[in-house]
């Protein structure tokens, strides 16, 4: 069912859910154990409601982040629904404030709520109405800080569930625990899975650089955030030194953060969080600057709308799955033989299973 393009916003709906994980995921800044999400439903004067879904990292966070989505509603209600014009009508609202932190985190919220409901009312997937196909992208699995045997035991039930690849979060004590977690993996998953590493900005550079003369002889497929995530001139130093490739990119926020990094040829790969790169909106333009300069792109979380996401993007490389908001989603996204799979997704793929929105309300 297709939908008059004067279509207008007609009201926006906000509410904040916590919503435990199975497994609790250990990192080395900590142990994460439940998701604090806030949901965003726009509506539109045909009827046509659009989602999206925000993850605010601690449950502190989460009714400044939904009150703030609430205080947009007035911005844009009676607008078109045209999420592009409606971004640089924010972005500009905001321009003193500052489009970073929760203020990004609202902001997306609506893009993609906006993008999702454009998509609904034209009744395609996101990836059809911005002009691609939806094809198989393949996943890889998350493994925590979770020692010897439990990352090897993780590992082994990705595998098993046909994923190629799995991600470990390292940062040990000592470069030997790292290598022993690694090869742990490495011998419960065999040579033909991709395996990621995350150091989660543990590291000085100093420290980065000396690891990863250990590491570089595993044949990890990447080295994530080895330092912090805004010292651009430290990882072009750790990428320079480094035979592994390294990858960034889940903090930036906005592709300013990008071009920075990009300039300063801090990382090889990249993989913007659709969430504090901006959005739909945001996640386009990063797309373009991977594009410009062959950088294969991945995604940070939000499987649902960055396999679609990742479609469209010429450099595309994997998709990071993770399924802790998946008991809130009426159709989580589906994994078929480790390829991520949109076909017969509606909009950006994002819907709610009511009765556990309800369960899990905050």
């Amino acid at each position: 069912m297709t939908h008059d393009m004067t279509s207008r916003i007609r009201a926006v709906e906000v509410r904040a859910v916590r919503v435990p994980m199975a497994h609790p995921h250990q990192t080395a800044g900590g142990t994460v154990s439940e998701s604090p999400l806030v949901l965003t439903d726009i509506t539109t004067e045909d009827g046509v409601v659009g989602h999206s879904v925000v993850f605010t990292y601690t449950a502190a966070a989460l009714k400044p982040t939904a009150d703030l989505i609430r205080n947009l509603e007035s911005l844009i209600t009676g607008d078109l629904l045209a999420p592009a014009e409606i971004e640089q009508k924010l972005s500009r609202r905001f321009r003193f404030l500052g489009t970073q932190g929760l203020v990004g985190i609202a902001l997306s919220a609506i893009d993609m709520a906006l993008w999702d409901a454009l998509a609904r009312s034209h009744g395609v997937p996101l990836v059809r109405l911005l002009g691609g196909v939806a094809k198989p992208i393949p996943a890889y699995g998350a493994v925590g800080y979770d020692g010897v045997e439990g990352s090897a035991k993780t590992a082994r039930e990705w595998v098993k569930q046909g994923f190629a690849g799995i991600k470990a979060k390292i940062g040990y004590a000592t470069v030997q625990d790292d290598l022993a977690v690694i090869r742990a993996m490495r011998s419960a998953v065999g040579d033909s899975v991709a395996i990621m590493v995350d150091y989660n900005q543990c590291l000085t550079q100093v420290e980065a650089v000396q690891r990863l003369r250990v590491l570089d002889e595993e044949g990890l497929t990447w080295v994530e955030e080895p330092t912090l995530a805004h010292d651009y001139a430290g990882h072009a130093v750790i990428a320079a030194e480094a035979k592994t490739p390294i990858q960034c990119g889940e903090n930036w926020w906005g592709t300013l953060d990008m071009q920075h990094a990009i300039d300063a040829r801090a990382s090889d790969f990249m993989m913007p969080d659709v969430m504090k790169i901006g959005g739909v909106t945001g996640w386009l333009r990063a797309a373009s600057l991977a594009q410009a300069k062959s950088i294969r792109l991945s995604n940070h979380l939000w499987p649902e709308i960055s396999a679609q996401l990742l479609c469209l993007a010429p450099t595309a490389h994997w998709l990071e799955y993770v399924d802790w908001w998946n008991p809130i989603m009426s159709e989580p996204l589906e994994i078929n033989k480790g390829m991520a799979n949109i076909e017969g997704s509606m909009g950006s793929g994002v819907a709610w299973n009511e009765k556990a929105v309800e369960r899990f309300s905050a």
